[in-house]
């Protein structure tokens, strides 16, 4: 992965593949940063929460249009939750106001109801911003998410973290053994 000296580290990385075809290599640590994750989240609602990683991704200057981002969040949202099971949300929007894929990550103090597709309450939010443009590299962050999260030992890891800094040493420890 080669990543030019003036690129911030929550954007994610474009390598290309032979025959030009541009991708993102998707370290999430590439696209998170420690700041951009909260634990544990103020929010006691699905609501709350979710305005709460807005805000927070929001801070990034990925997100060059917080209000139409927002926007994009909660019709997505309005479609059908995000909770995916197992505990984890990951809400996601793509607007033209996201220049680069970037997320956010909270940790709620007590599991907040989310109406997730296993009827369990969520532990944890992951917030993903994407360009419009960008469908298919939005995919592949959403299908990198959910298959760290899919291991219950990586899972319980990131439930118990007590710390923004222990949740960003997990993923970032995460992708240096998928690297390996």
């Amino acid at each position: 992965m080669v990543r030019s000296s003036n690129s911030p580290a929550w954007h994610a990385p474009r390598e290309h593949r032979p025959g030009g075809a541009p991708n993102v290599a998707f370290e999430l640590s590439s696209i998170l940063k420690p700041e951009l994750i909260k634990v544990p989240l103020e929010g006691e609602s699905k609501r709350s929460a979710i305005d709460e990683l807005c805000d927070l991704v929001c801070t990034s200057p990925s997100v060059t249009d917080p209000d139409n981002f927002r926007k994009a969040v909660w019709e997505r949202e309005g479609q059908r939750s995000t909770g995916i099971g197992e505990g984890l949300a990951i809400p996601h929007g793509k607007c033209p106001g996201v220049r680069e894929i970037t997320m956010s990550i909270g940790i709620p103090e007590t599991p907040l109801e989310f109406e997730a597709i296993d009827g369990e309450p969520v532990r944890m939010l992951v917030l993903l911003a994407s360009p419009a443009d960008r469908i298919a590299d939005h995919i592949q962050a959403l299908g990198r998410i959910s298959k760290f999260m899919s291991d219950p030992t990586v899972r319980s890891r990131a439930y118990a973290a007590d710390s923004s800094e222990d949740l960003y040493q997990l993923l970032a420890g995460l992708d240096a053994a998928a690297r390996a």
